[in-house]
């Protein structure tokens, strides 16, 4: 009978621990709400720090935040290192703890890779005074990939108010080899917060994982959102410095076999001209979705460019819903928008679009 109990009572803790995790880990599913003042607090009701969350997260991302250290880059004088390529070169490859590079004031003209080996690392600014990375190189000099100011590669990496900058000149309509960007993010489970990316071509590529971009700033012309990644941009801005010459926001490109894309939740298209495209394809499978998104008359009436291969009008996800602003008028898009329902919309709209609930961790602070 002690046994019968013994066991009768293991399976209702078992079962309440399994409940319990389900529940937590279903958090990521709750959609964004419609109203934007109440974005933070729902952002903040799910993605509580990670000793909240020990439980659902990965346990390498636990350890790493359980034995973290800062080190210094100074411009000026009293921190560990003048550059940040320094700082990054001192982290050991394997590395297994949460690094914060904590970088003074003032800019940094260089380039900066983060390879494969050194995952957990954090770049952090002051929000009061945020340094600025930038340099000038472009895909003529170092083909696309290489041309960014930063290139992370690596695992979990965190920015937080950071400018990055890509100086090279707007190339001309037509003009090969003047792609420029200010970063390429290949590693997975990359979160930036409060950040700002500026160029023209090919400003930001979000190449390949799961990636979150909040309270961002993101300015380009030609594709300057690009990538196969995963992408989640909350409440960003995307500014478009027109001219009259060809724009587009995103170049989003997809495998038929995966469920990427780039989502745009209550986010902002700004800027100057007009016929600026909210997306073209770049690749046949190319998904894009904007929601609760506020779109200035800088917007094509159109939307959508199909990048002059009309077999891609039948493989392409491109989806609105509800839009505000003179730019989100759906009446003249092109016949392949997907007007999207709210049931269609959801799965864009929620945190698990990057699978959050085993990754994603507030804002740093210091």
């Amino acid at each position: 009978m002690v046994e019968k109990v013994t066991s009768i009572a293991l399976h209702v803790a078992l079962t309440t621990i399994l409940l319990v995790a389900s529940l937590v880990m279903s958090d990521d599913t709750a959609p964004a709400p419609a109203d934007k003042s109440q974005l933070d607090n729902w952002f903040n009701s799910i993605v509580k720090p990670y000793t909240q969350r020990a439980a659902t997260l990965d346990p390498a991302l636990v350890a790493a935040e359980n034995s973290s250290k800062v080190i210094k880059v100074s411009k000026t004088g009293g921190g560990n290192f003048n550059t940040v390529s320094d700082a990054i070169k001192s982290i050991p490859p394997g590395n297994t703890k949460r690094v914060i590079v904590h970088i003074g004031p003032g800019v940094y003209d260089e380039r900066i890779r983060i390879d494969w080996t050194k995952p957990f690392v954090t770049f952090y600014g002051s929000p009061a005074n945020m340094p600025t990375l930038t340099s000038s190189g472009t895909a003529a000099q170092y083909g696309t990939d290489d041309s960014a100011t930063l290139v992370v590669e690596s695992n979990y990496f965190v920015a937080a108010n950071i400018i990055l900058v890509n100086s090279a000149p707007r190339p001309g309509n037509g003009k090969s080899g003047g792609q420029a960007l200010a970063m390429r993010i290949a590693g997975d489970k990359a979160a930036f917060y409060n950040c700002k990316f500026k160029g023209f071509q090919d400003t930001v590529c979000s190449d390949h994982g799961n990636h979150l971009v909040k309270n961002c700033y993101i300015e380009g012309t030609v594709d300057f959102i690009f990538g196969s990644g995963t992408s989640l941009y909350l409440n960003t801005v995307l500014n478009v410095p027109g001219d009259g010459g060809f724009t587009a926001i995103t170049a989003h490109g997809e495998l038929p076999s995966e469920t990427n894309g780039f989502s745009f939740v209550h986010c902002s298209v700004t800027g100057t001209g007009n016929g600026t495209y909210l997306g073209r394809a770049w690749r046949p499978y190319s998904r894009v979705i904007y929601s609760y998104t506020t779109m200035s008359g800088i917007v094509n009436p159109l939307g959508w460019s199909d990048n002059s291969h009309p077999e891609r009008d039948r493989t392409v996800y491109y989806g609105e819903y509800k839009c505000s602003g003179p730019g989100s008028d759906l009446s003249r898009r092109v016949p392949y928008t997907k007007k999207l329902s709210d049931n269609e919309a959801r799965p864009f709209l929620a945190l698990h679009f990057i699978q959050a609930s085993s990754w994603l961790l507030p804002p740093p602070t210091l």
